[in-house]
């Protein structure tokens, strides 16, 4: 049954693979639990935020609060959409897509995560394909932009193998320390040359008022 007051519960994007759904309260206990099991090595920091190095207890009840925060703030000047990814049914990170002013700009941003366990397995290629299936198709986007540290290959190739291009780089703070910050953009007509014909998008309709 459709959720008139809050639609996003209702919407998903599937390829042959993955799933996007937007989460419920039990989900984003899912998504804390599977943050504590760990995304990267302690020797590396691929987020600007190093939200990452808390305590087990801390970074789910975090994960929680910032989730919480992302679903009450939203507005159509300025939204936030983290799905829950599956990779056949199993749980195994979050893929956000993000935007301000969309309705005027039509760009969004991305960012994401992949639990240890299920990284090099080509899920995030393939996640990404998905939401940008929702940003460019459901969406009506007129571009696409994502960013990743230099010392982060695996989110770079990411990027490009879903036709990004670079677009520029900046040197940043990350944990007290500079770090070079690689972006890319994908530009519509660019998405539209490699479009694929294997994603769709369920429950959009109800949330499009709330997007743009």
């Amino acid at each position: 049954m459709a959720d008139d007051l809050w639609p996003f519960f209702d919407l998903r994007v599937r390829t042959p693979s993955v799933e996007l759904r937007y989460p419920t309260d039990d989900d984003l206990h899912v998504i804390a639990a599977l943050a504590a099991e760990g995304i990267h090595d302690p020797d590396t920091m691929p987020f600007f935020v190093p939200w990452t190095r808390a305590e087990p207890l801390d970074l789910q009840r975090g994960v929680l609060q910032f989730m919480w925060g992302r679903r009450a703030s939203l507005t159509r000047e300025d939204w936030s959409l983290p799905f829950l990814v599956l990779h056949h049914d199993e749980p195994v990170g979050v893929q956000d897509l993000f935007a301000k002013q969309f309705a005027v700009r039509r760009t969004v941003e991305s960012g994401s995560w992949l639990v240890q366990t299920a990284q090099g397995r080509g899920i995030g290629t393939e996640m990404r394909a998905a939401v940008l299936h929702l940003a460019f198709a459901g969406l009506d986007a007129r571009a696409a932009h994502s960013g990743s540290f230099a010392d982060n290959p695996a989110s770079a190739a990411v990027s490009r193998h879903n036709g990004y291009e670079p677009n520029g780089e900046d040197i940043v703070e990350r944990e007290g320390e500079p770090a070079r910050l690689l972006h890319w953009v994908l530009t519509r007509e660019r998405w539209t040359e490699r479009r694929r014909d294997d994603n769709t998008i369920d429950g959009l309709d109800g949330c499009l008022p709330l997007l743009t």
